[in-house]
């Protein structure tokens, strides 16, 4: 390991300076442009190395033409529906050479601090809003925009997202299979809860009744807890519940077991994104894959196209969902 002294870091001015070049083609090296010579490209590299240089985002962007840089902004970290839609976001940049910044919308929220504001200052070429993005976002024109997951609208941005509503149907498809007439569905106040709660309850039409409990607030792990416990109180005849997201449906579980229930056999249980919890062998949760990687790669080739071309007629792209049938759901 080497160790660095007291001075000073290098700067790209220093690179630029000790390679005999411009700022500007320093940065075109840091982007791996073609535009530059081989000899150039190699004093360059060289001056890196013997500076032990650290390129700054920041100070590539200001002195080139194009930082390379895509901001992500999550709902919130604790949602794993966001691992893969990350994956399939980098599968459709990397070959770009675009790199990934990721923020938390709530993470500084005590700080009154905006991630998009961030993302600005830093010059990113484009924006993914992973979620319900707030339709009073402060976005310039000139930055290319894309929801990923999210339903609400925002002008001249594309969309990609899950069919929530055929997913919902799918989920009152199964249950009804399997012979279920006493349903459930726990949900929060979000626009995906919604579209999935909509589709549930059309998907059963008349053969079944349908019992919903929808709590304020986040679709956390305790909201689906609570949820639950509120709908057996008001509901015991229920036998199969649907949960809006994987994480609601973990509460569900947690609450089932504290009431001295068997899953499947008292009451089965699915739930809806399919991350990668319900798939673990302890937990075993049937679930609605939404196919989040398709999302995050789909979103990741509509902004490349915006970022090509900013004049593109903004789209809405449904990403088919699929049944993942494990253990937690069995016939009546």
């Amino acid at each position: 390991m080497q160790i660095m002294g007291a001075g000073k870091p290098a700067t790209i001015y220093d690179v630029a300076a000790r390679a005999g070049v411009s700022k500007s083609l320093v940065s075109l090296v840091l982007q791996r442009s073609p535009r530059v010579s081989q000899q150039r490209r190699e004093a360059v590299l060289k001056a890196i190395q013997e500076l032990d240089y650290r390129p700054s985002t920041a100070a590539v962007s200001l002195a080139g033409t194009r930082s390379r840089t895509i901001g992500v902004v999550l709902d919130d970290f604790r949602n794993q529906w966001f691992v893969d839609l990350l994956t399939g976001l980098r599968e459709a940049l990397q070959d770009q050479g675009h790199r990934l910044v990721v923020a938390d919308r709530f993470l500084n929220t005590g700080l009154d601090a905006s991630p998009v504001e961030g993302f600005l200052s830093m010059r990113v070429e484009g924006l993914v809003i992973a979620g319900e993005p707030d339709t009073d976002l402060a976005i310039p024109a000139s930055t290319p925009l894309v929801i990923a997951g999210g339903r609400v609208s925002i002008p001249r941005a594309d969309t990609v997202a899950n069919d929530d509503r055929a997913g919902g149907a799918m989920a009152a498809e199964h249950l009804l299979t399997l012979g279920h007439t006493h349903l459930g569905f726990i949900g929060a106040s979000s626009a995906a809860s919604d579209e999935r709660r909509t589709g549930f309850t059309a998907g059963v039409d008349r053969r079944a009744e349908v019992a919903t409990v929808v709590l304020p607030g986040e679709p956390t792990e305790g909201a689906g807890s609570r949820a639950l416990g509120q709908l057996l109180d008001e509901h015991p005849e229920v036998t199969a519940v649907f949960a809006a997201n994987d994480v609601m449906a973990l509460g569900a579980l947690s609450e089932l077991a504290e009431r001295g229930l068997r899953v499947p056999e008292d009451v089965s249980v699915i739930g809806y994104d399919d991350t990668p919890l319900a798939a673990t062998r302890y937990v075993g949760l049937t679930s609605i894959d939404d196919r989040s990687v398709e999302i995050g790669r789909g979103a990741g080739e509509r902004l490349l196209a915006r970022i090509a071309d900013p004049t593109l007629a903004a789209t809405e792209v449904l990403v088919e969902p699929r049944l993942v049938a494990r253990r937690t759901t069995a016939a009546r």
